[in-house]
């Protein structure tokens, strides 16, 4: 009685080493999927202990905008729910993405989630009214959505700008619910989540300096080498990432 408003959503030169072989992929995959089955089941087991407490949980480590009691909850209401349906609706998504995000590397993903969790809160923080209690984990699910749209353009990566490409084409839907009209639901926290995404994908992205040139044979000056059509180009990237992947 005369508390918040319940608000569902919101927190809620290039690299010295080409892409990641095989083996390696397959080893961070693994990885990225056993991360992500135990924050689901955090996220979970924090449910039922909110449930059987009538939701407490939220209420105390929610995001209020302009309350300064409530910036540390930036980091645990990513992790709470106001309802059973709420949880279940953001359980599919953030797996799917969450992995996707982080196959590549765990410990940059990690990196992705802090920022992620900050930049959705702060948003909220600063702009949601300030009767709003704010938990769960789209936030995060938007970040990590923009994360993977962009992450292959940045890295000049095939592979990921093809998923990229296939999540934007198969999830663009998703971004109606970062726009202001849905009742509820913490447009704000999803947007301050693409952001996040958005420029994770950018800070995180492979730093890779291209090849130096080397001395000529008698002169010292820099050679001159005609590129060899199997081993550069965008062809050979090509065939390097299938390779990768055990496609060649």
């Amino acid at each position: 009685m005369g508390g918040p408003d319940r608000n569902w959503g919101g927190l809620g030169g290039r690299a010295g080493v080409g892409p990641m072989d095989a083996e390696r992929m397959i080893a961070e995959a693994r990885k990225a999927f056993f991360v992500m089955f135990g924050f689901v089941a955090i996220v979970w087991l924090l449910q039922l202990a909110n449930f059987t407490d009538h939701y407490a949980l939220s209420r105390d480590y929610g995001v209020v905008s302009g309350d300064v009691t409530t910036l540390p909850d930036i980091i645990s209401a990513p992790f709470l729910h106001w309802s059973w349906a709420h949880i279940e609706s953001n359980s599919g998504p953030l797996f799917v993405f969450g992995f996707l995000a982080a196959y590549r590397g765990v410990v940059r993903f990690l990196g992705l989630s802090l920022l992620v969790a900050v930049t959705s809160g702060l948003v909220v923080w600063f702009f949601e009214r300030g009767d709003v209690d704010t938990v769960g984990a789209s936030g995060l699910i938007f970040g990590y959505f923009g994360y993977v749209v962009v992450r292959g353009i940045f890295d000049r990566h095939l592979i990921d700008t093809l998923i990229g490409v296939v999540m934007a084409a198969s999830f663009a839907y998703m971004l109606t619910v970062a726009v202001p009209g849905t009742p509820g639901v913490s447009w704000l926290g999803h947007l301050g989540g693409l952001i996040g995404g958005l420029a994770g994908a950018w800070i995180f992205r492979d730093r890779r300096p291209g090849p130096l040139p080397g001395p000529g044979p008698a002169t010292g000056a820099p050679a001159h080498r005609t590129p060899n059509p199997n081993t550069a180009g965008p062809r050979a990237d090509l065939h390097k990432e299938l390779g990768d992947l055990g496609l060649l």
